[in-house]
């Protein structure tokens, strides 16, 4: 499968060197990794270095299946999990960008069992053990030396609240280079699993490079340090290092392809459960149509490595530029 997405990339490198039109470049898609024991801690998105003045809303839907445990680790993540994002970024005197990230989040037993139980049939993929419980029931549990940290519920909350600055360092005709900090506020029960209870810092360089004048790359690096998860016990997280790249290329004059990896570091403590210990690495593809100064972005997101991330993220978002 992943010669299939060097093949694809390949053949999106070729397309682009066959325009050269003016065209604008709206970033990176608008996703985050909503792995249920991680997204509290501080999940960065990729994005573009250029500032802007926009509103936008983010749907994203995802699905985990995690149910093992080690000699000290019991991790029960059955579950699907919806976020609808609020953005809003300002420039402030066109000198730095003002943002403000405000999620809810939904989380439920889902409707999707039924139907990744047939697709992994039909193509002979391993459902990591999905068979052994019933479908669309909701599990979240977390327990190490046999004590509880998180037992999970279902239901509707505020997310954790994200604000953050940007800044532009260097930029030409062709690359602008930014750096971003955020904090992360914790708003929401860190025991019920949609916060960690403590405040979340970031910091990362944001450097867009155009390939042609219809092409264009984002590339981010990063570092989150992730406060405590303050459940029914505390539980200290890692500082993890992140990073991704995007393309972005026009098809037509109102649509384009953006295709990006990403990619981030190890944060809970060493738990010997490999969906957990392991680097999380996905990939996303998706579309974007351009109307009068608003886009509409549809996006698909897969895990690469079976490790950190959901089986798959579908995203839809609305942009408005003020």
């Amino acid at each position: 499968m992943i010669h299939a997405y060097k093949y694809l990339i390949s053949i999106v490198f070729f397309l682009t060197c066959l325009s050269s039109a003016a065209f604008s470049f709206d970033g990176p898609l608008q996703i985050n990794n909503l792995y249920p024991i991680f997204l509290h801690a501080d999940q960065p998105y990729l994005e573009k270095a250029d500032m802007e003045n926009s509103m936008s809303f983010s749907l994203s839907h995802s699905s985990t299946y995690t149910v093992e445990e080690s000699r000290d680790w019991v991790i029960s993540l059955d579950m699907e999990i919806t976020e609808l994002s609020f953005r809003y970024k300002r420039i402030i005197k066109n000198l730095i960008e003002f943002d403000l990230d405000v999620p809810v989040l939904v989380f439920s037993e889902g409707f999707m069992d039924g139907f990744l139980e047939d697709y992994h049939d039909a193509f002979g993929f391993p459902d990591y053990g999905r068979k052994d419980r019933p479908n669309n029931d909701f599990l979240y549990e977390v327990r190490r030396d046999g004590k509880l940290i998180i037992r999970g519920q279902s239901g509707t909350r505020l997310g954790d609240i994200r604000l953050a600055v940007k800044k532009p360092l260097m930029s030409a005709a062709d690359y602008k280079l930014s750096i971003k900090g955020d904090l992360e506020l914790p708003v929401s029960s860190a025991k019920k699993g949609y916060s960690n209870g403590s405040i979340d810092a970031g910091i990362s360089l944001l450097f867009d490079k155009s390939i042609s004048g219809s092409t264009m790359t984002y590339w981010n690096l990063g570092a989150v340090f992730p406060g405590d998860v303050k459940g029914h016990e505390n539980l200290d997280l890692r500082n993890y290092i992140n990073g991704g790249v995007a393309l972005e290329t026009e098809l037509s004059k109102n649509l384009d392809l953006v295709i990006q990896l990403h990619g981030q570091s190890d944060i809970y403590p060493d738990t010997e459960i490999s969906a957990v210990d392991g680097r999380a690495f996905f990939i996303a593809f998706g579309g974007r149509y351009y109307s009068n100064g608003r886009n509409y972005e549809l996006s698909l997101t897969e895990d690469l490595n079976t490790s950190g991330s959901p089986d798959f993220i579908i995203n839809f978002t609305y942009k408005h530029l003020l």
